[in-house]
């Protein structure tokens, strides 16, 4: 029936890590601690996504939330003497106050570099999505980028446009391969990430597939 298993929950516990790492037996704080993460998590994503950044890890301790971000240009988000990190704080602080979180919690930010960017699923996926968005040829985008990703030395990657693509009157999913993508291999680290790009004509979904293992 075509359903589909999403590449990086299959994987979790074997390849890969829980991105919000933390337990509540309360039900009410569980809930409450998931929705501040989320809106965490977006709210920086969408902020600083000229850094580029692919993920965010959140801890929690008693009184304490460390919040890990992983971004291909990390100078860009530290900014001048560091005074770019109380801007991430505040925002963090912001959606805190909002769920009625402990005023009195410690926030301790990380800012990670990620050395192999074309590796990442996500990035590649924004990249793909940004140069749609400025209407360049999308067979020539994605060949470019499928190519650059190949180099950085992955297994393989997939690539898959979905929408109006080019501005077409009736919308198509159009895939993409280089080299191999074992989606049902567990043990294999493949990255995925989605992207929506708002074209004139419309969103065109971008899906991105990286096999990270050479």
């Amino acid at each position: 029936m075509g359903q589909k298993v999403h590449p990086h929950g299959l994987r979790l516990g074997p390849v890969y890590n829980w991105s919000s790492r933390w337990f509540f037996s309360n039900k009410k704080a569980y809930r409450d601690a998931i929705l501040e993460d989320i809106k965490i998590r977006e709210s920086l994503m969408k902020k600083y996504t000229y850094a580029g950044i692919t993920e965010v890890i959140i801890e929690r301790a008693i009184k304490k939330i460390t919040v890990t971000i992983f971004s291909v240009k990390p100078g860009m988000i530290i900014g001048r003497g560091g005074k770019g990190l109380e801007e991430v704080k505040a925002i963090i602080t912001s959606h805190m106050k909002s769920l009625n979180s402990d005023k009195k919690t410690k926030i301790d930010l990380k800012i990670e570099p990620v050395k192999k960017p074309y590796t990442n699923a996500y990035y590649v996926a924004q990249t793909i999505a940004e140069k749609l968005v400025r209407n360049l040829p999308h067979r020539a985008v994605v060949h470019s980028t499928m190519t650059r990703v190949m180099e950085a030395g992955v297994k393989g990657v997939k690539v898959q446009l979905g929408g109006r693509i080019q501005g077409a009157e009736i919308s198509r999913i159009e895939k993409y391969f280089q080299g191999s993508i074992p989606t049902s291999t567990i043990r294999e680290p493949v990255s995925f990430a989605k992207f929506p790009a708002l074209t004139k004509s419309g969103y065109v979904g971008v899906k991105v597939w990286v096999c990270q293992s050479s």
